[in-house]
């Protein structure tokens, strides 16, 4: 699909020299110790990491990594869950990201995040999409074919996102391009269940609320880049391995360059330093700094910023979306044979599980097996997922009230003389401060310079992760491409290679489709000005 910018927006480019005029000084805090470096990297994800990493592989040693956590991996987090009946170990199961999605073709390129999977040995298998049960409030239903049918429409809808981009044409929803496709779930709860499947489990955001043209974009730099598949860690070292090795390749043990459990309050930012200020007082002063924080905490305010965010940066910021995608573990005891419940069906090997619940779209929608053959079997882990409003619901309420909720879908599926599971947990990424979300979505309408302006540096700050992707958005292989971009880009600064060094490009003033007064008229149907005031009163 070809490149182009949409709509015939006008719009203010702002090239600005390399070093802007001065905007603030940074002042260190008084109360504390301010250290001094190159670089100050905000976060230890894969973003931070791997702009560390691109310095260090410039000869920049001098740099910082600061983080909430007391572990590096951000969103790439794992716990403990349930116990093997063998050995009377917990298992590792992963609270957010869990896929190598799109691994490489032969050929073709390869996903980076799958050159370090395999690099690093991490236990994976292929997730077959095809192997899934589907099921209503009766049971099991066959509706899979539906999904099919969504397919089919999905093609029309690529080929129409194609002439969006091409055409300059005006974006839409998803849910638009699939209307016109005949995509029409309506009042029907299978299809309904099916589209969730297809769409929402991919975005965290149903078609409404996502954008046509940039979901293809998404999905086809990556599936059609790369390739179809989609394998699931289950390391039982944890999906963040790979990056916590990858650190320790420039990182000694113990490296004081490595502060962890350290949370930033505020960011001072200027042509020439930017300082980072601590809850504890202390601070850092570096000539560039890189903030990886996830959008969920830039649309918080969890951190300050001096000077305040210019409105340009800040619409950028509130414009793209951050998604929440909650995973609801169970582990379930064996039947006497040593199955599991799920395993009685037509296929015991089954890895999915949909749901369509005959009131509310996107009820406790996609269960998976961790017992499946390739997986954990014998384990007995069993997890739905929910997204968006249902997941900032079940994060609000109790445990308690989430597992009647969920066993009662179960046994609506399975029967009710299913066992109660023997343990039970789910993270709440909506409610976690230094996250606020799982990951970025790209809502209808938002141009390319607006999200531009998302990942536009503010003099010496820079801004890098999964959500400043313009093709990768959501996915690992953004948050560390975006990572790299920037650690190059400061690192030839300070090698001062000139064709390294340079602003990313910001739009100050970014105009619509409908910018001439010519086109308000009642030929476009304005038949009543906004601007009128008669039924005003002060």
């Amino acid at each position: 699909m070809a490149r182009s910018v949409w709509c015939k927006s006008k719009l203010l480019l702002l090239s600005l020299p390399l070093l802007h005029p001065a905007v603030a000084t940074p002042v260190p805090p008084s109360n504390g110790t301010c250290t001094r470096t190159k670089v100050a990297i905000l976060g230890a994800g894969v973003s931070g990491i791997a702009a560390a990493q691109a310095l260090s592989n410039a000869s920049i040693s001098d740099f910082i990594i600061v983080d909430v956590n007391d572990y590096i991996g951000g969103r790439v987090k794992h716990t403990t869950f349930g116990k093997n009946a063998t050995t009377g170990q917990p298992y590792t199961v992963e609270l957010g990201a869990n896929w190598v999605q799109g691994l490489g073709s032969e050929g073709g390129p390869e996903n980076p995040i799958w050159t370090l999977a395999k690099k690093w040995g991490l236990t994976n298998t292929y997730s077959n999409y095809s192997m899934i049960q589907t099921y209503d409030e009766n049971g099991a239903a066959d509706f899979a074919g539906m999904i099919d049918d969504y397919e089919t429409a999905y093609t029309t809808v690529e080929q129409d996102a194609g002439t969006i981009l091409t055409q300059n044409y005006q974006d839409r929803t998803m849910r638009t391009g699939l209307s016109i496709a005949d995509w029409k779930p309506k009042k029907d709860v299978r299809k309904q269940a099916a589209e969730w499947w297809s769409c929402d489990w991919e975005y965290a955001y149903s078609p409404d609320q996502s954008s046509q043209t940039w979901s293809i974009v998404n999905y086809n730099d990556t599936f059609y880049q790369f390739s179809d598949e989609n394998n699931f860690v289950f390391d039982q070292r944890g999906f963040n391995y790979f990056i916590e090795s990858e650190a320790y390749t420039f990182l000694k043990p113990n490296d004081t360059r490595l502060r962890l459990s350290t949370n930033v309050t505020s960011i001072t930012y200027s042509s020439n330093s930017v300082t980072v200020t601590m809850a504890d007082g202390s601070c850092i002063t570096a000539d560039y700094a890189i903030c990886t924080f996830s959008l969920g905490v830039l649309q918080n305010d969890v951190v300050e910023f001096t000077p305040v965010l210019p409105a340009w940066k800040q619409t950028g910021i509130e414009g793209m979306q951050m998604g929440t995608y909650t995973k609801i573990f169970f582990q379930f005891p064996p039947a006497a044979d040593g199955t599991f419940f799920w395993e009685h069906g037509d296929d015991p090997t089954t890895q999915f599980f949909l749901y369509a619940d005959p009131i509310e779209r996107g009820w406790y929608p996609v269960f998976q097996s961790l017992s499946a053959p390739g997986f954990i079997p014998g384990s007995g882990i069993f997890f739905v997922t929910v997204v968006y409003s249902q997941s900032y619901r079940a994060e609000q309420q109790s445990d308690d009230a989430t597992k009647v909720e969920v066993m009662a879908v179960l046994r609506k599926m399975f029967g009710n003389d299913i066992p109660d599971p023997v343990d039970f947990m789910y993270p709440r990424w909506s409610m976690e401060p230094w996250a606020y979300g799982s990951y970025s979505n790209w809502p209808p309408g938002m141009s390319l310079e607006t999200h531009q302006n998302l990942r536009a540096n503010l003099g010496r700050l820079w801004f890098a992760g999964e959500a400043t992707s313009v093709s990768y958005f959501g996915f690992l292989q953004g948050a560390y491409t975006e990572g790299q971009t920037a650690g190059n880009a400061i690192a030839g600064c300070l090698n001062k290679k000139r064709t390294l060094c340079k602003n990313e490009a910001s739009y100050q003033v970014i105009r619509g489709c409908a910018t001439s007064e010519r086109q308000l008229t009642t030929n476009n149907g304005w038949y009543v000005s906004s601007m009128l005031t008669f039924g005003f009163e002060e």
